[in-house]
């Protein structure tokens, strides 16, 4: 067993984040189920959301951020993260992360326009905002003493006081640990904790195309869901309209900001179609030029539509985005002269574990921050560029509440019981279980949905839960055994809270009630 004051699970912008803020007052355990850099936060593009700008203000962002939630924002978490964007980024300033800077005012940060803000307010790093972020924050966490680094550990399960058997309702509602399978030995490790963070990021993975890296698998949301954690809002998945469309381009991502600076949506014959759905055309927010393409592709029976920004001077594209222009001329797109072709992918997911404002959950000493979490900021669809200043803010206010609690007791936490299983006889299983999964995720619960699709998901979901629990008694646990179990319970969460919503809202499309409620309710779906 190994002891930490904390452990965080996830080693993105807002598990690095965390870690940061902690160290040099606590013995840190950042566990990460590939290697440091893998998560969704190093392959954000865009940029970071905050008010900088003279002709700015924090009501603007906050309106924008209530506009694009469809009603369903928490004003008051939505404010609170607003005013802390422009610490946030100091913050970031501070530890060495390089800026893009403006050219005229070189002393100024360049601030760029995606779609659904009223104004130029996304800090970026060329094209590669999260990798600069990650790359910067990555060098302090591997070097500093009070952290300890867990590569290839990926987590099983929380352990609570329930769990351990203990009666006194404080305890029993409180998390002590959690068991990890350590993926370079194949054996299972028991880690003990004052304070456990789940920053486990979304829950991509769940559906055939995203955006997501292959570690998104919605371990978090399960894992929180298991131990008794409530969890909201799960039928807002964002489905990204601009994912590049080439056998050879798994997951990249044709950031908002191509939008943002002039470029326009196509047919392959190079009629825009975004004016006719949208006043806002291609600067509107994601969900609709999201359902948009979704429309015309199965109207038109085409298999991706295309972005253009080639009208824009060679020198300003490889400027601003460096990035894509590199890798869609390694596959012979020359984003100068050609139109770019896009798919829209599963991106982000909206909802996830309940918390306040202070990243706690339900269960004592148990923390959720970034896109794991439901904070209340993102509603029933995410403004662009508002996930990474998510993660900093929480990842903050959780670092400032566990200095001011007191340690409590310490248990005795039991070993990991392999005593009754025997290695799996067909790995086959789990690899046609995930691909099925996946497929009918995207046919049934996708950008536009009925109540007759969710059920036949649900359906299927039953089935594949009583496959995966059978082989989860009997046979060691492996990463994909342990990735499978959290995403159909994830899945779960999806269709169920999908099934409780009878309108259409934000990211919720259904055909059988295409009008929205008058008044705006979150789903909260609460462990038996």
């Amino acid at each position: 067993m190994k002891q930490f004051d904390v452990v965080i699970i996830g080693s993105g912008l807002a598990g690095m984040t965390l870690a940061l803020q902690l160290a040099a007052h606590k013995k840190i355990g950042l566990i990460t189920k590939k290697a440091l850099l893998d998560g969704a936060s190093n392959w954000a593009q865009g940029g970071i959301a905050a008010v900088l700008g003279d002709d700015d203000s924090i009501q603007s962002h906050v309106q924008d951020t209530l506009v694009a939630g469809a009603g369903l924002c928490s004003e008051s978490m939505t404010r609170f993260v607003v005013e802390h964007g422009k610490p946030a980024i100091e913050w970031l300033l501070e530890q060495g992360v390089q800026f893009s800077h403006d050219e005229l005012h070189a002393e100024e940060l360049h601030l760029t326009r995606e779609g659904g803000h009223s104004h130029r307010r996304i800090v970026h790093a060329a094209d590669a905002t999260g990798a600069a972020v990650q790359l910067t924050l990555s060098a302090q966490i591997k070097t500093h003493p009070n952290i300890t680094l867990l590569e290839e550990h990926i987590a099983i399960d929380l352990i609570t006081g329930k769990k351990l058997g203990l009666k006194e309702p404080a305890l029993a509602n409180r998390c002590f640990g959690l068991y990890a399978l350590d993926n370079s030995s194949g054996k299972v490790v028991t880690l003990s904790a004052q304070h456990v963070a789940l920053a486990t990021g979304g829950a991509g993975k769940v559906y055939l195309y995203t955006t997501n890296p292959d570690v998104a698998a919605g371990d978090g949301v399960a894992m929180g869901w298991r131990a008794g954690c409530r969890v909201a809002n799960m039928e807002f998945i964002q489905f990204h309209p601009t994912c590049l469309y080439h056998p050879h381009a798994k997951s990249f991502l044709i950031t908002e900001a191509v939008r943002g600076e002039g470029g326009l949506l196509k047919l392959p014959d190079g009629t825009r179609f975004m004016p006719a759905h949208d006043s806002r055309a291609e600067l509107a927010p994601r969900d609709v030029v999201a359902r948009a393409i979704d429309f015309e592709m199965k109207k038109r029976g085409l298999d991706c539509v295309y972005l253009d920004i080639s009208h824009k001077p060679e020198a300003f594209l490889k400027e601003h985005f460096p990035n894509i222009y590199a890798r869609c001329l390694e596959l012979g797109i020359d984003i100068t002269k050609d139109p770019i072709p896009v798919v829209p992918a599963a991106h982000y997911t909206c909802g996830g574990i309940m918390t306040d404002q202070r990243g706690r959950t339900d269960i004592h000493n148990l923390y959720a921050i970034g896109e794991v979490a439901h904070t209340g900021l993102h509603g029933a669809n995410r403004l662009a560029s508002n996930s990474l200043l998510e993660c900093i803010v929480f990842a903050q206010a959780a670092a400032r509440d566990i200095l001011q609690q007191p340690d409590g007791p310490l248990q005795p936490l039991a070993e990991w019981d392999e005593s009754r299983v025997t290695d799996a006889d067909e790995e086959i299983i789990i690899s046609h279980n995930w691909d099925e999964l996946r497929r009918f995720m995207w046919d049934y619960v996708g950008i536009v949905r009925t109540s007759k699709r969710l059920q036949r998901a649900l359906k299927r979901i039953k089935l594949l839960q009583e496959e995966i629990d059978e082989y989860y008694s009997n046979f060691r646990v492996s990463n994909d055994l342990i990735e499978l179990r959290n995403l159909v319970q994830t899945a779960e969460l999806i269709v169920h809270s999908a099934m409780l919503r009878h309108e259409s809202r934000g990211l919720h499309f259904s055909r059988d009630y295409p009008e929205q409620l008058p008044a705006a309710e979150n789903t909260v779906l609460v462990p038996d």
